[in-house]
């Protein structure tokens, strides 16, 4: 039986699912620099088994393919069955042979100890239910010496691509203050939170930097609008609470704050990141 926490979050991924894979080539172009940081920092190469854990769509897995290349492989993971039948549907398309599916959730990973060269999530460690039993999972699979490597979010007033939005549409409808740790985008935002998980799982040479990039496309606000009011299941919510009425006056409002992220038609938001990474040590 599935807690009842759990299923929430997994029933709104599922229908996120559609539109992350109906945003797929605007979701890698923007989100590229932090693929790029997991990479670095899990120092991988070419010939590694590497473990993506909540792959979504199916980035970084497809980028992360080509750099293993073919005598090495990805093992993409993700608990939504629709995140995985994108993903593998993509794959397909392309003709991937080196990445391979599974659908589990990240506390609960289906493999043998020592499995894999390298782990890595890309902003899914704050969806973890259980993010300590996460942490251990992602240690316990890898071989000794290997790296894990975590993209989350930083503070939300340094992510107007996320605030912005939020902000303005909080002052028409009340919601309840999330719970910190709770899942949420914003869950792992404070330096040194995650970073502790993975010290108290006896992790060694945790790291933790913060990445500053800018979110960019060549996209009118009406389809960021469009984007973020599909895509995330916290704006879903809060605008079913709207009244149809209003909904005008919420749109231009929010347009009028974002106002500065459009300039010359093209959309740009500066954006933090945290990149929190650690090897483990024999035993673990």
């Amino acid at each position: 039986m599935i807690p009842e926490e759990q299923k929430k979050v997994l029933d709104a991924w599922q229908v996120s699912a559609r539109y992350w894979e109906k945003y797929r080539t605007l979701i890698t172009r923007i989100f590229a620099p932090l693929t790029a940081a997991l990479v670095e920092e899990a120092r991988i190469r070419a010939g590694q088994n590497v473990l993506d854990i909540g792959g979504g769509s199916g980035e970084p897995s497809l980028t992360i393919s080509s750099i293993v290349g073919p005598n090495g492989s990805v093992m993409y993971t993700d608990p939504v069955a629709g995140m995985v039948e994108t993903a593998q549907a993509e794959a397909s398309r392309r003709g991937v042979t080196n990445i391979h599916f599974r659908q589990c959730s990240g506390d609960n990973l289906p493999f043998p100890d020592c499995t894999f060269d390298a782990a890595i999530s890309r902003l899914s460690a704050m969806f973890f239910i259980d993010p300590a039993a996460g942490v251990r999972e992602a240690l316990r699979v890898i071989v000794d010496g290997g790296y894990v490597s975590f993209v989350v979010w930083g503070v939300r007033e340094a992510n107007p691509f996320f605030s912005t939005a939020t902000d303005v549409i909080d002052r028409f409808v009340k919601f309840p203050a999330p719970d910190p740790d709770a899942p949420d985008a914003f869950r792992f935002a404070a330096l040194g939170k995650l970073a502790a998980i993975l010290e108290s799982a006896d992790a060694k040479a945790v790291a933790e930097r913060q990445l500053s990039f800018q979110i960019e496309a060549p996209i009118s606000f009406e389809q960021f609008w469009q984007m973020r009011t599909e895509m995330s299941e916290t704006l879903r919510e809060k605008l079913a609470g709207v009244a149809p009425a209003q909904l005008p006056t919420v749109k231009q409002a929010v347009a009028d704050a974002a106002q500065r992220y459009f300039a010359n038609g093209t959309m740009s938001f500066p954006a933090q990141a945290l990149v929190v990474s650690a090897r483990k040590s024999a035993g673990i």
